[in-house]
């Protein structure tokens, strides 16, 4: 069986890390690379670096970033955000990233992750989905959240699969930021279905209970998280000893 994935994210604007909740009112967390290399010595598996806003001017910061943090880790790092192309993807892969998530600009042109996963195989092609509950489905969202897509979420993780996508990063809206658990029936969704790992995302807390669920319940493959490692709130060399006391294997 394979370990089990912790992976820190890092949500960034303006060259700093944030925090929000349901992907609002954001709050200041830190350095994003000194995050980084916090992180990459305490344990965490892999990272995501998330540009949320990726306007032009930001785009250029974060392939300084991506640089600076690509020199202070050693685990794999994904870096999304404002992608859009394959040689958007080129530039963020050959300044030191491992894997690229791409988001709205798939939903907007699905075919991106056919070129993209043929030009750099599917391993390095992460599909990240924003989605939220409406009228007792899920929904695919764009756009920072802002854009509900009428897409049902089942819908597009069998496509994006069927299209090359080598992962998926599943963030649950609702949950985003709440430290009330994550969506075990939305994650659980992705997982059965899909034959490509599956990141749960959105409500980590402080209760090691979260996380067994999300393995053991909602069959993800990877738990990523933001706050409760940002404001140091549950260690994350802590969460996997107990995760091994849960028999929920993992890398120590």
């Amino acid at each position: 069986m394979l370990a089990k994935r912790i992976i820190p994210c890092l949500d960034v604007k303006d060259g700093q890390t944030v925090k929000g909740v349901n992907f609002e009112n954001l709050r200041f967390a830190g350095d994003a690379v000194g995050l980084a290399k916090k992180y990459s010595d305490e344990g965490a598996d892999e990272l995501v670096f998330l540009d949320i806003t990726a306007t032009n001017e930001a785009r250029k910061t974060t392939i300084e970033m991506v640089k600076k943090v690509a020199n202070e880790v050693f685990i794999p790092f994904t870096v999304g955000g404002g992608i859009k192309s394959v040689e958007d993807i080129k530039t963020i892969l050959n300044n030191g990233a491992d894997k690229a998530a791409i988001n709205s600009a798939a939903v907007k042109n699905p075919d991106l992750i056919n070129q993209a996963s043929r030009y750099f195989g599917s391993q390095c092609i992460v599909v990240a989905v924003d989605a939220k509950r409406v009228n007792n489905d899920f929904y695919v969202h764009i756009n920072a959240g802002k854009v509900n897509t009428g897409i049902k979420l089942y819908n597009w993780l069998i496509e994006a699969e069927k299209r090359g996508a080598g992962e998926i990063l599943l963030t649950s809206m609702d949950k985003d930021g709440t430290q009330n658990g994550f969506d075990t029936e939305m994650t659980k969704l992705a997982s059965v279905n899909l034959n490509i790992p599956v990141i749960a995302s959105g409500g980590a807390g402080n209760n090691i209970n979260h996380f067994i669920e999300i393995f053991k319940e909602g069959h993800a493959d990877a738990a990523l998280a933001a706050s409760i490692f940002h404001f140091n709130t549950l260690p994350i060399m802590n969460l996997k000893q107990e995760l091994l006391k849960n028999n929920i294997e993992v890398r120590i």
